[in-house]
C-alpha cells in the first residue's frame, strides 16, 4: 500500500512538472526588469512586473502579452507595420479583407485602422473611439486613444492604444480588457509597459 501511494504521488508530481514545462514552452515568460524585443521588430520593452507572451501571434509583426489570460487583459504590440500591410494575419483576403496601413495614413487615422481591423477580425458591430490626443511613444510624437466595443460574446470591453509613425512604419501597442474591473485594474500596468518602450 505504501509503495502504491509513493508511486502515485511521484506520478502526479511528474505529470504536473511535464504540464508546467509544456505550458512554459507554449507561452513565453517575460521576466520583470529584463528588456526584450517585441513583435519581431526593433521595438523593445522592459516590463516592471512578470508577463506571459502568447505563443500564437496575431500576425507576423504582432505579439500578445497577458497577465491573467487574453480574455481578461490583452496587450498587443505591432512592430514596424509597413505600407500595404494589415495589422494582423489576414485569414481570407477574399471574404474578410483587412484594412491596410498605407504610406498616406496619418496619426489621426490610426484609430480608424484599428477599428476596421477589430470589426473584421473580431466580428463586432459596436466600436467607438472615446478619446484621442497627442502623445509621446517610442520617443516620437504619436497618438494615444481610448475605445469601447462589445465583443462577440456580448461582453463590454474597453481599450487604450499608443502609436507612432517612424520612418514610414507604424508602431503601436493596444490594451483590451473587460470594462468592469479588469480594465481599470491593469491599466497602470499597460502604461508602465508602454512607457518603457524604445527602439
Amino acid at each position: 500500500m505504501m509503495k502504491k501511494t509513493i508511486w502515485t504521488r511521484t506520478a502526479i508530481i511528474g505529470v504536473a512538472a511535464m504540464l508546467s514545462v509544456s505550458l512554459a514552452c507554449a507561452n513565453g515568460y517575460r521576466e520583470k526588469n529584463i528588456q526584450v524585443d517585441v513583435a519581431k521588430s526593433a521595438m523593445k520593452v522592459t516590463p516592471v512586473r512578470d508577463w506571459n507572451s502568447l505563443s500564437i501571434r496575431p500576425g507576423k509583426k504582432a505579439e500578445t502579452w497577458t497577465l491573467d489570460g487574453e480574455q481578461l487583459n490583452d496587450v498587443t504590440f505591432y512592430g514596424g507595420i509597413a505600407p500595404g500591410e494589415p495589422l494582423i494575419r489576414e485569414m481570407s483576403k477574399k471574404h474578410k479583407p483587412l484594412p491596410k496601413f498605407t504610406s498616406e495614413t496619418l496619426l489621426v487615422e490610426i484609430p480608424e485602422l484599428l477599428e476596421g481591423t477589430y470589426r473584421t477580425e473580431k466580428g463586432i458591430g459596436s466600436f467607438s473611439v472615446t478619446n484621442s490626443k497627442p502623445d509621446q511613444f517610442l520617443g516620437q510624437d504619436g497618438i494615444r486613444f481610448t475605445y469601447e466595443y462589445v465583443d462577440a460574446d456580448n461582453l463590454p470591453r474597453k481599450g487604450e492604444a499608443r502609436a507612432a509613425l517612424i520612418k514610414g512604419q507604424l508602431y503601436m501597442a493596444t490594451f483590451d480588457a473587460p470594462r468592469l474591473h479588469y480594465f481599470e485594474a491593469t491599466l497602470d500596468d499597460f502604461h508602465a509597459l508602454t512607457d518603457s518602450a524604445a527602439l
